[in-house]
């Protein structure tokens, strides 16, 4: 008897060219033992839908599309008394997932391959006011490209649409009065940017040291960069990051449970690279060992 197998499908995810080889991965899939149910996610969110809705009657989810559907499919898997295990098919322009453990990026034949190869990994989520998020949430500096960069150009330029996005936001980087409370402390000052990951890549830009991180330990990373004194100043720390080396006195990393961003007017956050909308105080929570990914 076949195991069964959902699998969610974003059709507009990066090029759209994986279709092509869709049938080629579904067959062997079957041929491997598995019993293929198909679901096509239609709009924003319907990932999460879907996953609540079916997701408890099958052992094994397999996500097909960018880091975006599937923050909303584990966000659906939340609820959940019973959680099937995850695999993920990255098709997508940041993929900051499959940087972090080592995915076959926008060829779905090798990633359907490295699921059935793959092994299951305990997975740390993050709880958010009003929602989760799978493995950064993140203001200012940089953190607009994602969402800001039109979706045409994204599937035309690819990985190439998010540096012109970045470059050009280089000019227009400001600086935010922050009071953030965490697990040691608390840190108040100016910062460009702020985030909470799970995550040794964020936005395709940012890379954080992987000897610090571990995916499943109960922690978050928050990282912090502080204001800085001058125009120099900032463009040798945007070269910085962008050849993600994050030695510098301006950055802070910290591990932690949890963490609480104040600010003094509302803040546009990204939760997984799509707009989250402005808050202006916001708590996160890291979810230990909640879901099972398989890489």
């Amino acid at each position: 008897m076949k195991t069964p197998l959902m699998m969610i499908i974003n059709p507009a995810a990066g090029k759209g060219g994986f279709k092509r080889s869709l049938p080629d991965a579904l067959r062997l899939l079957s041929d491997t033992g598995y019993a293929v149910s198909l679901f096509f996610t239609e709009c924003r969110g319907h990932a999460t839908e879907l996953a609540t809705q079916y997701a408890g009657a099958f052992p094994y989810l397999l996500v097909l599309g960018g880091d975006g559907t599937l923050a909303e499919a584990i966000a659906g898997l939340m609820p959940l008394a019973e959680r099937p295990k995850v695999g993920y098919i990255p098709i997508g322009t940041a993929n900051d997932v499959a940087r972090t453990i080592g995915l076959p990026k926008n060829d779905i034949l090798a990633g359907a391959q490295h699921f059935i190869g793959g092994t299951p990994h305990e997975f740390d989520e993050g709880r958010r006011d009003g929602g989760y998020f799978n493995y950064v949430a993140a203001f200012g500096a940089f953190t607009e490209v994602s969402y800001a960069t039109p979706q045409e150009a994204k599937k035309q330029l690819g990985e190439a649409a998010y540096l012109l996005g970045a470059v050009k936001r280089l000019s227009t980087l400001k600086s935010r009065h922050v009071t953030v409370e965490y697990d040691d402390g608390c840190i108040d000052g100016e910062f460009l940017y702020g985030s909470m990951s799970n995550s040794y890549s964020v936005a395709g830009l940012i890379d954080l040291p992987r000897d610090e991180i571990k995916l499943g330990d109960g922690l978050h990373e928050l990282v912090l960069v502080k204001k800085l004194p001058n125009a120099a100043a900032m463009a040798t720390l945007a070269a910085k990051v962008l050849s993600h080396d994050l030695s510098s006195e301006y950055i802070i990393i910290k591990h932690t449970k949890k963490a609480r961003f104040i600010f003094d007017e509302p803040e546009t956050w990204t939760f997984d690279g799509e707009n989250g909308g402005a808050h202006s105080d916001i708590c996160f929570e890291n979810c230990p060992q909640a879901i099972t990914l398989i890489y």
